[in-house]
Formats: structure tokens, C-alpha cells, sequence
């Protein structure tokens, strides 16, 4: 099985007519098959990708039209937050934000509104979602992935790319790969997707990769603790930064000392988690914590 994304899921993307989000909507396209349009305000009625997808003026269009259910933005910041609540608005039951620089106080407005609604939000600021062989939403390069059983979390989208690469090192797949983002303000957390992976029956193990600053990793330790029975192998980026140094995220900011990576690793393996010290390690652990399992 995967979370969130699978082969029958249907993908518009808002923004579908500009460079990035053109390209990575064929990238999409080539992967899975799985996007049936596009969203660009007054292009409605045009086609798009060399006419394989109809282009709609809004996301209830797409909605109605082609049974949409997941929407990938490419969208300016400036308009990113409203192409969010028009998903939602739309019924879309889960949008993926790639666009970063989102002003704080719009993603404020945006996640506070989307308590009330049946849309989940990943993102922004974020890589997307790849469910080997069935799915990929946004830009991860679905070619460094296969079909397995580790579920992958994680802030940094280039780390997420190294965990799948360890992982195939050693002859481990994934179920999905979530890169959840780094902003201050973002859709969907940590324990929220442990919870999916969990609940999830062919997921047998996670890798959770966060970062200093915020409580996330702290949350998702503790939920990790109470509710999770797989084995949860987790990396927190930054251990070198000093505090109050902002290392590329704009929520990787340490602002206080159980915000540091130190902390954050003490708690997750305090809570059961295996933290490992280097990316390098996480495919060999992985294996070595499904091995213990079966044994």
C-alpha cells in the first residue's frame, strides 16, 4: 500500500502553463500517469503538456470536470496561499505547496482555515510526495526510489533524496516518501504522517529526518513513544550550527536549548527512536532494526 498518493489519484496542477510548473508536471505525468489537468486563471479551455492535459481557469473546474483529488502548486508566493484555499474551497483533498518564500503571515491565514476543511495540506517549501511505481507529486526524481517497505519523513528535500539512496544501497524500498518542508508554517507534521505510516500495513519501518529549531521532533518523539509500534530511524540535520544561526529553512532557527540537535536526538532515542549521526547510516540501520523484527 502508500499514504496520500497511490496510482489512482488524480493530479491537477495550478500553475501548469509557467516553465517550472510545466516541466515538473511532465516529469509527474512521465512518472505515473496519474495528472489528468491544470489550473491557469484565463487559460481555461486550452491544453497543456503538448495537449496530453486540459487546462481549466479554476480548481472547482478540475474538480467537477476530471475528478480531481490532489493539487500541485507552482505558484508565485505572492499567489500561493490563495491557490491553496482555492483547493481547498474546490473539495481537493490533499494540495502539495512546492512554492517557497511564502509570506509567514499568509500560511498563518492558510493553515488556521484549513483546520475547518477536509483538505490536507504537505508543504509549502517542500519537494512533494513519491509513491514508487504508482505516483510522484512535485520533484523528487522518481528514478532514485523503488517499491518497498520503508516510509520516509522528512524536512530537507535533498536529504530525502539520500535516505532513498541509502536505502536501495541495501536493498530496501519505500511505500512513500513525504517531504513535509522546512517553513515555520506548514501543512502537515511529523506525527501526523507516523500516524499514516503506522496505520499503514505495509510499512514496515520509518525513517523521520527533521533539523534544529521548533518542537516537531520533540512531538513526534513522543508520539513515536506512545503510539508506534515499528522501528523509527531518525537523523536530525544542523548539529554543528550555533544557536541562533538560521541555517537555509526558515524554521531551522535554535532558539532555545531543547531546540538543538543534541536535544532533539536525546529525546527521539529516549523515546525509542535510533538516531543515527550520519545520513550514510540510515539504510544499514533500517535493515538492521527489520532484521531484529524478524528474528
Amino acid at each position: 500500500m502508500a499514504i496520500l498518493v497511490d496510482k489512482d489519484s488524480k493530479i491537477i496542477v495550478q500553475g501548469i502553463t509557467g516553465s517550472e510548473g510545466s516541466f515538473h508536471a511532465e516529469q509527474c505525468l512521465a512518472y505515473g500517469n496519474n495528472v489528468v489537468g491544470g489550473v491557469t486563471p484565463g487559460k481555461g479551455g486550452q491544453t497543456a503538456l503538448d495537449g496530453k492535459v486540459p487546462v481549466f481557469n479554476t480548481c472547482y473546474e478540475a474538480r467537477e470536470q476530471v475528478g480531481a483529488n490532489v493539487s500541485l502548486i507552482f505558484v508565485p508566493p505572492a499567489f500561493a496561499a490563495d491557490a491553496i484555499l482555492e483547493a481547498a474551497d474546490a473539495g481537493i483533498e490533499l494540495v502539495v505547496c512546492i512554492t517557497e518564500g511564502i509570506p509567514v503571515a499568509d500560511m498563518a491565514k492558510v493553515y488556521t482555515y484549513l483546520k475547518s476543511s477536509n483538505t490536507r495540506l504537505i508543504g509549502p517549501n517542500c519537494p512533494g510526495l513519491l509513491t514508487p511505481e504508482q505516483a510522484k507529486v512535485g520533484i523528487m526524481p522518481g528514478f532514485i526510489a523503488q517499491k518497498g517497505s520503508v516510509g520516509v519523513i522528512s524536512k530537507s528535500g535533498t536529504l530525502t533524496y539520500e535516505a532513498v539512496h541509502q536505502l536501495c544501497q541495501v536493498g530496501l524500498g519505500q511505500t512513500t516518501c513525504v517531504g513535509i518542508g522546512g517553513d515555520p508554517v506548514i501543512g502537515t507534521k511529523m506525527a501526523e504522517l507516523l500516524e499514516l505510516f503506522e496505520n499503514d500495513p505495509e510499512t514496515e519501518a520509518i525513517v523521520m529526518i527533521g533539523e534544529i529549531g521548533g518542537s516537531m521532533e520533540i512531538e513526534a518523539a513522543e508520539y513515536v513513544k506512545a503510539r508506534v509500534t515499528k522501528p523509527v530511524i531518525g537523523f536530525i540535520a544542523g548539529q554543528t550550527a550555533p544557536p541562533g544561526r538560521r541555517m537555509g529553512h526558515a524554521g531551522a532557527i535554535v532558539s532555545g536549548a531543547d531546540e538543538s540537535a543534541d536535544a532533539k536526538k536525546a529525546k527521539m532515542a529516549e523515546c525509542g527512536i535510533l538516531v543515527v549521526d550520519s545520513p550514510s547510516e540510515i539504510g544499514a540501520t533500517v535493515k538492521q532494526s527489520l532484521q531484529k523484527v524478524t528474528a
